[in-house]
């Protein structure tokens, strides 16, 4: 009785040995498929935006100053797209909006019922970082507060410059009266002729679709 039984769990162990066995071998075979394929993948895609200077997948946010003549443009902070849109259909629509940009119409085509949210995501994110003047300011400490106003654009700017979505923020009563509507400021570099028409086209679309923008207290 003995040896049927040892042969009978022999053979059980065997044909299960056979079956996982493939089924082990097929799934490490495919695991590595896909890793080899990702990477491959990855590296043609960041071959690609590397070419075309386009990199939709990370957001500029800068701080447009406009004083004694001159245009100053000051990056804030710079993130992964889906850092800032922690959401990823909120991601996917900034970053498909940012591909939908013209020379003539660098602003983000964003349907209204989706602004809000859009820029809110933005402004959480700017408004962590300078959350000490608040604390202060609640505090009773003396604090200088300004209020800005936050819109979304991805500029082309020709080959030789990055594309990529951008969060400008101005303060709102210069854009709501803007100085260079037909003159330009003085410059830092050439190519912030640019911005200043972004800036043109952001003011003259606040006066007509607010919902573009978002206001934004600061306190320093």
């Amino acid at each position: 009785m003995l040896f049927p039984l040892i042969a009978q769990a022999a053979n059980f162990w065997h044909d299960l040995f056979q079956r996982t066995g493939t089924s082990i071998a097929m799934l490490l075979i495919s695991t590595v498929a896909s890793f080899v394929f990702g990477r491959w993948w990855g590296n043609r895609a960041a071959r690609r935006d590397w070419q075309r200077k386009e990199f939709y997948n990370r957001i500029n946010i800068s701080l447009n100053i406009l004083a004694d003549g001159k245009l100053k443009i000051r990056t804030l902070m710079e993130r992964p797209l889906a850092q800032v849109f922690s959401n990823k259909i909120a991601e996917e629509k900034v970053m498909a909006a940012s591909r939908r940009t013209t020379v003539a119409n660098p602003m983000l085509p964003i349907a209204k019922e989706d602004c809000w949210y859009l820029l809110n995501f933005v402004l959480n994110e700017v408004a962590e970082h300078f959350s000490a003047g608040h604390v202060r300011q609640d505090a009773g400490e003396p604090v200088k507060a300004v209020t800005y106003l936050i819109c979304l654009t991805c500029e082309v700017v020709g080959d030789e410059r990055i594309r990529k979505t951008r969060a400008m923020l101005i303060r709102k009563d210069v854009l709501e009266n803007f100085p260079y509507k037909d003159q330009l400021p003085e410059l830092e570099n050439p190519w912030h002729e640019t911005r200043v028409q972004t800036l043109r086209t952001a003011a003259e679309l606040y006066k007509t679709h607010p919902e573009n923008f978002l206001k934004l207290e600061i306190c320093v």
